[in-house]
């Protein structure tokens, strides 16, 4: 799949987190291109869910299938369940669990923590002080994913169309009894994205992302609900405290363990 170079970083495989890696490959492409050609729709519903998600608290559920390859090169698809606490501009919890054992991320505005097996694992790197630096530190420097990490960007909106060079609105739908606009976009060089959208909250719903230079399909998944904007999350939420006889390895080392969300 995809790593999006940001316009920063969010998928943290959600995805979730988010186009952090190079410049090169499809962000380059982009620069050459026309003006995107994105549907008045389109714009106008990125935009109510960019004005959505740049409140100063909240938290979401997040549901993650994403797809990849062993090492005998057999396609297998992997679920986690995510939540995630974001209070801006400086802290971040993504707590996660899945096929392949718990994890979590945790920022406090200075050092971001990643646990593996309930802690019993951890590594600590010092970051900048916002949550949208520190996912470019992250990222950027070690190829970790964030599970959807575009939706916690200082612009989302922004951040979503990085890339992107065609959208359009496709139709309203209902999931769970809930009005959903149906999003669909383009990204070179070969990047597909459908997006569903709450009508009256403009929160996201469905992502997926399909990569069409790739055998499987979709390649990534998401569904997210209890989107809470009355959160009021502490200090206390964003800290860690490593469990006795808990390993601290190198941040490095988790770079091939925590590919959790989009990694477009």
């Amino acid at each position: 799949m995809k790593r999006r170079t940001m316009a920063l970083l969010v998928s943290l495989s959600v995805g979730v987190v988010a186009g952090l890696s190079s410049l090169g490959g499809p962000r380059a492409v982009a620069a050459t291109l026309s003006k995107p050609a994105i549907s008045e729709d389109a714009s106008s519903a990125l935009a109510q869910m960019g004005t959505a998600l740049r409140a100063r608290a909240f938290s979401f559920h997040a549901q993650t299938i994403r797809v990849y390859a062993n090492e005998g090169g057999v396609q297998l698809h992997v679920v986690h369940d995510f939540n995630v606490t974001v209070r801006r501009p400086d802290r971040l919890l993504v707590d996660g669990t899945g096929d392949d054992g718990p994890r979590k991320l945790i920022y406090d505005g200075k050092t971001v923590v990643v646990s593996m097996d309930d802690g019993k694992e951890y590594a600590t790197l010092p970051v900048p002080n916002t949550i949208e630096h520190m996912m470019q530190v992250v990222m950027g420097r070690f190829g970790v994913d964030f599970p959807l990490a575009d939706f916690l960007t200082d612009d989302p909106a922004k951040a979503f169309l990085s890339g992107v060079t065609s959208g359009r609105e496709v139709n309203t739908v209902t999931i769970d009894g809930v009005p959903c606009r149906h999003l669909v976009f383009a990204q070179p060089p070969g990047i597909e994205l459908e997006l569903w959208l709450e009508k009256d909250r403009a929160v996201p719903r469905r992502l997926i992302v399909i990569d069409n230079s790739l055998h499987d399909s979709p390649n990534f998944v998401a569904e997210m609900t209890d989107w809470n904007f009355d959160a009021h999350p502490v200090d206390a939420d964003f800290a860690f405290t490593p469990p006795k006889d808990a390993r601290q390895v190198n941040f490095s080392a988790f770079t091939g363990e925590l590919h959790t969300g989009d990694s477009r």
